[in-house]
Formats: C-alpha cells, sequence, structure tokens
C-alpha cells in the first residue's frame, strides 16, 4: 500500500515539524508551498518531505498541485498548521482500503477554546445544510482531513483553485455514486493565524466560493464510483512513475536533477506519508 499525505502550505514553518513528525513512517509528505516567505519550504525539505512550488496562489490550487504530484494508490489531505494530526489518517485510509468507503472526511471535534471560531462554525453550518439540500449526504462538516483513492480523484476532473475545492470534491464524488464516511477528529487551536477562517472577509469569501461550486450543473458521467482494489501485501507497494508534469529539483545529496515538463516544481526530500438521506 502506498500513501501520500499532501500538506497545503502559506507561511507554517512554526508548525511544520509537529505536522511532520505525525506523518505515518512509509508515508510520504508532500509540502506544497504555496508562495511562503518564511522559510516554510527549506524546513519542510530538511525534515524530509517532498516539497512542491505552486506558485498560483489559493487553497485549491495547492491541493491539486499536490495531486498531481502524487504517485501513490491513496492521497490524503490535512491542514499544515497542526490543527489536525495526520496520524489519524490511518484509519481513515483503511476504510477505504477495505473498500467500505470511497471517500472519508474528518469532522472537526474542537478540543479547546479558539480552535474553531463562531463565524467559522456558523458557515460551515450553513454550508453542511446546503450541501445535504445538493446531494442527499448527511454531512456535519467539510473539513480538510480526508483520504480517497489517487485514480478516482482524477476522475471527478476537479477544477476550482480557491476555497471551493474541498466541497466540489464532495458534490462531484456524490454525484458520481460514491461512498462518503465522516469520522471524529479532534481539532486543535491552529499554530499562527488562520489565512481563511481566521477572519469574516476570509470566511465570507470561502463561503462565496463554495456557494459557487454548488451552482454548477453535475459533472460530467465519466466520473463514477471508484472499483476497491485487490488486497493487497503488507509490504509498500513499488511505486509508478508519475504522470502529473511536474520538475525535481537538485537533492541534497549532490546528484544530477531530473527535470520533467514544468510546474509544478517538485523538490524530493527522503523518501517515504455520510451516508446518503
Amino acid at each position: 500500500m502506498s500513501v501520500d499525505v499532501v500538506l497545503p502550505c502559506l507561511d507554517e514553518a512554526e508548525a511544520l515539524p509537529w505536522v511532520l513528525d505525525r506523518v505515518p513512517d512509509r508515508w510520504r509528505a508532500i509540502v506544497v508551498d504555496n508562495g511562503s516567505t518564511d522559510g516554510s519550504a527549506a524546513l519542510a525539505r530538511r525534515l524530509g518531505a517532498t516539497v512542491v512550488h505552486e506558485p498560483r496562489r489559493g487553497f485549491g490550487s495547492a491541493c491539486h498541485a499536490g495531486l498531481l504530484a502524487s504517485d501513490a494508490e491513496f492521497v490524503c489531505y490535512c491542514d499544515c498548521d497542526a490543527s489536525l494530526d495526520p496520524g489519524l489518517l490511518t484509519g481513515m485510509v483503511d476504510s477505504v482500503g477495505d473498500g467500505s468507503a470511497d471517500l472519508v472526511l474528518g469532522r472537526r471535534r474542537p478540543t479547546g477554546r479558539g480552535a474553531w471560531p463562531l463565524h467559522a462554525r456558523a458557515g460551515n453550518a450553513a454550508l453542511s445544510r446546503l450541501v445535504r439540500r445538493r446531494t442527499g449526504l448527511r454531512l456535519h462538516d467539510l473539513g480538510p482531513m480526508r483520504v480517497a483513492r489517487r485514480d478516482a480523484l482524477l476522475s471527478l476532473d476537479l477544477t476550482d483553485r480557491r476555497s471551493g475545492y474541498p466541497l466540489q470534491m464532495v458534490v462531484r464524488a456524490a454525484d458520481a455514486g460514491w461512498r462518503v464516511r465522516e469520522v471524529d477528529v479532534p481539532y486543535r487551536p491552529r499554530t499562527g493565524r488562520s489565512k481563511v477562517t481566521g477572519t469574516w472577509r476570509g470566511t465570507w469569501q470561502a463561503v462565496r466560493d463554495m456557494r459557487r461550486v454548488l451552482d454548477e450543473p453535475a459533472p460530467r458521467a465519466e466520473a463514477t464510483a471508484p472499483v476497491a482494489a485487490s488486497p493487497t501485501v503488507d509490504e509498500p507497494a513499488p511505486r509508478a512513475e508519475a504522470t502529473a508534469p511536474v520538475a525535481v529539483e537538485p537533492r541534497g545529496d549532490g546528484t544530477t536533477p531530473v527535470m520533467v515538463k514544468a510546474e509544478p516544481v517538485v523538490d524530493e526530500g527522503a523518501p517515504v506519508v455520510g451516508e446518503r438521506a
């Protein structure tokens, strides 16, 4: 079983050591730097992560760049601000791997004051109701922690590159007949200031992006529910060659860099991270 954890990153140097230390062994952490100015990319590289440079700003841009850079069977998403523990992804991957779900979402459960501002909760609750009306999925949260098979995610043909990306994934998965499941995950106060839900303006922009997604027509019929793969052995499966167009920066050991067609730019660090109503 091969697993990549996509970690969108914008100035998260303070949180990165905690986050990367909790990525399960033999999983690969893909830190997608979205224009950080605090040295996040260099720090992530030193800590052994693969670093992808995505110059186009936007949460969706960073998430999708990570998906394209992945060559694993399973792709996980997790915030890079230490509010969510990547170690909790193991059970979510198991649910997708054993065929009991096609997409598993982490339902955030705040563990301390300030972990989830009131205006952010209100916006999330409103969107959850809209998603239920649009798709029939009884979801309580549209949080960033999630797991699915890479090939299945690519079949959804996700196009949003802003805050609507996570919602578009859920809506298109539901339209394609995927089995979507929620599991509770502890939600800690984040390290540093949120770029989205830390302000009313950021929250309103995110809600507007997501409303635009809900107004989209259903995706084309080709995106269908993924078929569960045959059981795998305990050893990590060999990785296939990446199909996404990426460029790899020089490795720290001085070996010759491998160049493939342009963006996003990838820097290899140390190897290996609802039911319907």
